[in-house]
C-alpha cells in the first residue's frame, strides 16, 4: 500500500488559504497514494480557537466538503483533522474519508494537552476507533495520545495493520515524537505513520519530522524542515511474517 505523509506548513487560522497550498503541494507528485494523511487540524493549525469549529456533516462543513471532494476527484483514502462542534461541545477531531467521498469514521482525541489548557476548551473522547480500508485495519489517534500506551494496545490487542498519528509537535519536543512512534511500532508489531506540521505558528516552530517505522521498529522515511508530500509504500505481508517469527501480541494480558 502506497502512503502519501502532507508534511506542510498551513497559514495559522486560514482554511481557505490551506485549501489552496495543500490542491498545489498534491499537483507536484505524478503519483496518487492508496492513503493520504495530514497533520492535526488540518486547515487551522493547532488552535484553541473553537470559533472554527464545524458541525460532523457532510451538507454542512467546509472541511469535511473539501476532503470528500479531494478524495473523490484523485480516487484516494483520505485521513485528516478538524475542531468539531456537536451540541456545544468541541472535540478535537480526526475523521476518514474513502475514496468516494463518503465519511468512513471519525475519533476524538482522547488524551488532552493539559500542559497547554487544552481540557479548557475541549471535550475528551471516550473510545478507540479502528477504521478498515481496503482490507487494512487502523487504528486511530491525534498527537498527544502517542503519550499513552494503553490506547494502542487496545489497537494491538485488534491486530491493526497500521496506526496513524495526525500531530503539530514542536521542535523543543520532537524527539519525543519520533521516539514515541517509533516505541508504538515495536510494542504492536505493525507500521506506524506519524504525521507532523511544519514552520513557525505563534511562538513555536515545528521541523516536522514526519515518519513512518516497519513492525520491527525500523525507519522507513523521516523528514525534517521540509513541506513535503512524502510518498512511501509499506509491504503489509511485512506484519504477519514478524507477528508469526515473534508472537509476542498473543501474550497481551490488559488489565
Amino acid at each position: 500500500m502506497k502512503l502519501g505523509l502532507v508534511q506542510y506548513n498551513p497559514e495559522w487560522e486560514n482554511k481557505q488559504a490551506n485549501q489552496l497550498k495543500i490542491v498545489s503541494i498534491l499537483k507536484s507528485s505524478i503519483v496518487t497514494p492508496d492513503l493520504l494523511i495530514f497533520p492535526e487540524m488540518t486547515l487551522t493549525g493547532y488552535t484553541m480557537n473553537t470559533k472554527l469549529s464545524e458541525v460532523f456533516d457532510l451538507t454542512r462543513s467546509e472541511t469535511l466538503q473539501f476532503f470528500s471532494k479531494l478524495s473523490k476527484d484523485i480516487s484516494v483514502n483520505t485521513i485528516a483533522g478538524f475542531i468539531e462542534e456537536d451540541e456545544g461541545n468541541y472535540f478535537n477531531t480526526l475523521f476518514v474519508i474513502d475514496r468516494e467521498g463518503k465519511i468512513r469514521a471519525k475519533y476524538r482525541k482522547i488524551h488532552l494537552f493539559s500542559f497547554a489548557g487544552e481540557e479548557r476548551h475541549y471535550k475528551s473522547g471516550e473510545k478507540p476507533e479502528i477504521v478498515e480500508l481496503e482490507n487494512l485495519k487502523i487504528g486511530l489517534s491525534i498527537c498527544y495520545d502517542l503519550r499513552f500506551p494503553e490506547l494502542y494496545r487496545i489497537y494491538a490487542k485488534q491486530k491493526v495493520h497500521l496506526i496513524v498519528n495526525i500531530a503539530n509537535w514542536p521542535e523543543s519536543r520532537v524527539d519525543h515524537f519520533v521516539q514515541l512512534l517509533k516505541t508504538r511500532a515495536i510494542e504492536n508489531q505493525c507500521f506506524v505513520a506519524g504525521v507532523n506540521r511544519v514552520g513557525y505558528a505563534k511562538k513555536e516552530y515545528y521541523d516536522g519530522r514526519s515518519s513512518i517505522f516497519d513492525p520491527l521498529g525500523n525507519e522507513l522515511i523521516s523528514v525534517k524542515d521540509e513541506e513535503k508530500f512524502i510518498l512511501a509504500e509499506i509491504d503489509l505481508n511485512k506484519i504477519e511474517e514478524v507477528r508469526n517469527k515473534y508472537p509476542f501480541l498473543n501474550d497481551i494480558k490488559l488489565i
